[in-house]
């Protein structure tokens, strides 16, 4: 591989997205759509194709507020979708978009332990939601296991951090500097390696394995206040929320203007956005 594959505890990464992290997330979801609309609407014709008129029985895995699971399930009734996220208030969200569609079910449980009870499954999917387990490779190859022979996984996640204005521009705008890459850390930008991905998704046994490369606007604002709307956004979640959260009181205002004159930057057309970059990656369970 070309990264060693090391974690850290998994009590660290649970306890994010089981509070506070999960509990945002829950309250900016429509924001959190918003901004993967673009990248939403290839990775949901991805799958539809894959299930076209089949009764498949489909599992989104990391599915937050269900928002992949249910175009899934609006695209082809005869499938029975599963969404599977570690994070009460998230799911608690999904649930309630999901009042009016049969044929999706959400369970709170982490992945690696909730995958084989509710399988065997036809394909397993994920929107940017398979970039934090602790131990990448027992998990895929669990996330295989779950799936029939002949089944196939279909997962979107970003590629590198400078392919992603969002990040390295608002990042370079609050002071904060990318941790040096030293192995395998659970986080928005752990697959940006292609090579690094492939080998490991190969030693968790998968096959033809594909990776398309996306490029897409990420949408931070919109509405009368473009620049308002996405400087709140950026106030609760990605590199400016954190520096807010660690910064000194004195020190947030500059921090919100240095946040808004970025965002007057991207403005255009009503709304604001920043140059994004992800990979769709495509393979098959073979026995």
């Amino acid at each position: 591989m070309t990264q060693s594959i090391t974690a850290p505890s998994a009590t660290m990464n649970a306890v994010g997205w089981t509070g506070a992290n999960g509990d945002v997330w829950a309250l900016e979801w429509e924001r959190t759509d918003r901004s993967f609309i673009a990248l939403s609407a290839e990775l949901d014709r991805t799958i539809s194709d894959a299930v076209a008129g089949r009764s498949a029985a489909v599992a989104d895995v990391g599915c937050g507020a269900g928002g992949t699971a249910l175009a899934a399930a609006r695209a082809n009734p005869n499938a029975q979708l599963t969404g599977i996220d570690i994070s009460p208030a998230l799911i608690a969200v999904a649930q309630a978009r999901a009042a009016a569609a049969p044929n999706v079910r959400f369970i709170v449980a982490p992945v690696e332990q909730a995958i084989d009870d509710a399988g065997p499954f036809d394909l397993i999917v994920s929107r940017h939601g398979v970039m934090f387990f602790d131990d990448p490779v027992d998990a895929f190859t669990r996330l295989r296991g779950a799936t029939r022979p002949g089944g196939r996984l279909i997962f979107s996640c970003f590629r590198a951090a400078p392919l992603n204005g969002w990040a390295r521009d608002m990042m370079t705008a609050v002071g904060e500097t990318p941790p040096a890459k030293t192995g395998y850390v659970p986080g928005p930008f752990a697959f940006a390696d292609e090579a690094f991905v492939r080998d490991l998704l190969a030693h968790a046994g998968w096959s033809d394995i594909e990776a398309h490369p996306v490029d897409f606007p990420y949408r931070a604002g919109g509405g009368d206040d473009p620049v308002a709307d996405a400087v709140s956004f950026f106030s609760r979640i990605g590199p400016a929320a954190r520096a807010l959260k660690l910064a000194d009181p004195a020190d947030r205002a500059s921090i919100l203007e240095r946040v808004a004159t970025l965002c007057r930057a991207r403005l255009q057309d009503g709304h604001v956005d920043f140059p994004a970059a992800a990979w769709i990656w495509s393979m098959r369970n073979p026995y």
